[in-house]
């Protein structure tokens, strides 16, 4: 049993997913750092301040505890859109460019073969059409 362990511990395969999970930790810090204080300082330049969440909230407690909080939404709808931008714009584009120069350019496939069907009706046209 301590084998089995030792084997299923030691998979190569299992060390990559750790190394891919940390990583993409690491690489959503580095994204919600760009967003917060990168991206988002710009959205408070254009309306005034960076977050909405004073906007458009609404008390449905009488002491004020609960609500509905709009612009809490608005502002995790913006984050949510700015950081599909930049994982977009600074790692899938740029990690495109350098692969499409590393492999080269993409190898167009032949088109597919008429189907057998639509060979045999232009023949037959093609027939009518001297005869």
């Amino acid at each position: 049993m301590l084998k089995e362990f030792k084997d299923f511990i030691m998979r190569p395969g299992l060390i990559d997913i750790g190394v891919g999970l940390v990583m993409a930790a690491a690489l959503g810090a580095v994204i919600t750092s760009l967003v917060d204080n990168l991206l988002m300082p710009i959205v408070g330049l254009v309306f005034g301040e960076p977050s909405f969440d004073s906007v458009l909230a609404f008390n449905t407690a009488a002491d004020g505890t609960g609500g509905i909080r709009i612009g809490s939404f608005i502002t995790a709808l913006i984050t949510f859109i700015m950081i599909g931008a930049a994982v977009f714009f600074f790692i899938i584009k740029p990690y495109k460019a350098v692969m499409s120069r590393v492999q080269g350019p993409a190898e167009e496939e032949a088109p597919a073969p008429d189907p057998e069907d639509i060979v045999l009706l232009r023949e037959i046209r093609d027939a009518l059409s001297r005869g």
